[in-house]
């Protein structure tokens, strides 16, 4: 999935420049098979995406989960990060957000 495909976007008519809406994440509750780690130097949201989602793209929920990832995908090590688990309510959470807006 492109990094943007879920915004709404607008192309200025006399530059050609497009802009794209702020997405809207879900609030993403804490849930009993939650994983917690310490973060390790070098440690990255998409990397540990991949680490326990095999999906790069998903980072965002690392972040959201955690109030991370404005302006920077590292994590400061010695930093207790919680991975949310259950993924699918988070996507299908995301999904609801997304059509909501869709209907105007």
């Amino acid at each position: 999935m492109e990094r943007y495909s879920q915004n709404k976007k607008r192309r200025d008519t006399e530059t050609s420049r497009v802009f794209y809406s702020t997405i809207i994440y879900p609030k993403i509750d804490r849930n009993v098979d939650d994983v917690y780690i310490m973060a390790r130097y070098g440690d990255r949201l998409d990397n540990l995406a991949y680490e326990y989602y095999r999906d790069v793209t998903l980072w965002w929920i690392i972040a959201q989960a955690n109030g991370l990832g404005h302006g920077t995908m590292g994590v400061s090590p010695g930093k207790q990060i919680r991975i949310p688990m259950d993924t699918d309510k988070i996507l299908n959470d995301f999904d609801a957000i997304v059509n909501s807006r869709r209907v105007t």
